[in-house]
């Protein structure tokens, strides 16, 4: 609670030494005037300073980018006395976000109210604190009440299908590892689990659904995988283009995406990206570690780390008999010469070329692209135009998907996920 200007104290205590000195109505008048100010400001906003009261609530603690951001905010004046101006200041660093607002609260009373905004960015980003500001209708005194509490909002990249590229498989026939817990139509069956919703239901193993009398599923032996690794190139040197149209967030698209499709088969995935933090993530699988992909991914920028020094660093930690995916814009032949050594250990590379004449940059990346033909690497070039693709911006979170009735009826067919309400802190 802070005092705005001292002006009006002296010239309440000015008021009392004149009425001491030389009595007077007009003194005894202007100490009543002046010090009953002084007293119903400091009265008042005592008040708003011990019952203004702020909830703050969000509903998803993690995003993609596209994705509604919506809040709930509930303040309670539990005083006698109103609050005829709050100023609501939100310290959020969410891009393009805020929640700042000026509103009111008579006594006893409870306002709620809600708002929006759209994840534009990837990255983790604070959601809170806030600070009330408000005072007497005088103007006397400021209170200000802070509340700290706040929470880390993920914002994830875009997954978006990449139906042209194809990785190169790792391992050749009973080589690599069983993938485990797959149900896949292949000679032997290993062992038998209870049925999961989108199970086939040609692998159920009716003997055991008939003598449990729940349906069980065949687990059968998987086809030998090698893990995945993908590499991000974000040396600062060879990429284009501006954020956020660039090649340092279309190669994150390109690594949440094949990390995705990875996962989805059931392969073992890794993630390496040198850039102002280093990215070291060894190929594990489950949800976990998806969302330990997604996260490194919301943070990669750009670093001074050449691909070729990363893949020779790398070399000796990958392993035997995997996938290893190369992402990067540069078109200089300089990390070509790394490949060779990898194919010597039975690493299968493969190679996605983000063309950076599509970003405006002078060069091409079709004479990479020939090298890599002559030597039997698998290569593809993607460009600017798959940034522009819907999936790129997805925001299917927090957003209603409805359909309309011939009658005019309104029903919703999609939910925007988990709809409750979470406090932050």
């Amino acid at each position: 609670m802070r005092l705005n200007s001292y002006l009006l104290p002296v010239l309440t205590v000015g008021a009392v030494l004149m009425e001491v000195l030389d009595p007077s109505m007009i003194w005894r008048a202007l100490v009543i005037v002046f010090g009953g100010m002084w007293l119903i400001g400091w009265f008042w906003a005592r008040s708003l300073k011990n019952h203004l009261r702020l909830t703050r609530e969000m509903r998803f603690l993690w995003t993609q980018v596209g994705d509604r951001l919506q809040e709930q905010f509930t303040l309670i004046n539990k005083g006698i006395l109103p609050a005829t101006w709050i100023e609501l200041v939100d310290h959020s660093t969410l891009p393009g976000y805020s929640a700042a607002r000026a509103i009111s609260a008579d006594s006893r009373e409870t306002n709620v109210w809600r708002t929006t905004g759209v994840c534009a960015r990837r990255g983790i980003y604070q959601l809170g604190g806030t600070t009330l500001r408000s005072g007497d209708p005088f103007g006397i005194y400021t209170v200000e009440i802070s509340q700290p509490e706040s929470s880390k909002m993920v914002v994830m990249p875009p997954v978006v299908a990449l139906s042209s590229v194809e990785i190169m498989p790792a391992g050749g026939t009973g080589e690599g590892r069983p993938r485990p817990n797959v149900v896949e139509q292949t000679v032997n069956a290993s062992s038998i689990r209870e049925y999961m919703q989108g199970d086939s239901l040609k692998m159920i193993h009716w003997p055991s659904t008939a003598r449990h009398h729940k349906f069980y599923t065949r687990l059968m032996d998987g086809s030998p995988a090698g893990n995945w690794w993908i590499a991000m190139d974000v040396d600062a040197s060879v990429q284009a283009g501006d954020d956020p149209e660039s090649t340092i967030e279309l190669g994150v698209i390109l690594a949440a995406s094949l990390m995705d499709r990875g996962m989805r088969a059931h392969y073992s995935v890794g993630l390496l990206a040198s850039g102002a933090q280093t990215a070291w993530i060894p190929p594990r699988y489950g949800e976990q570690h998806r969302l330990e992909i997604l996260r490194a991914l919301a943070l990669v920028e750009r670093g001074h780390m050449p691909l070729a020094e990363l893949i020779e660093r790398a070399t000796p930690a990958l392993g035997q008999r995997n996938s290893f995916i190369i992402i990067t814009p540069s078109v200089s032949s300089d990390w070509i010469s790394a490949l060779p050594r990898l194919q010597q250990r039975g690493i299968r590379p493969t190679v996605l070329l983000m063309d950076p004449a599509s970003f405006g940059a002078p060069q091409r990346a079709d004479s990479l692209a020939g090298i890599l033909a002559d030597m039997g690497i698998p290569r593809f070039i993607l460009d600017r135009s798959l940034l522009k693709q819907p999936e790129a911006h997805p925001g299917w979170r927090g957003q209603w998907e409805w359909r309309i009735t011939p009658t005019g009826k309104a029903i919703p067919v999609r939910l925007p996920g988990d709809l409750s309400w979470k406090r932050l802190g």
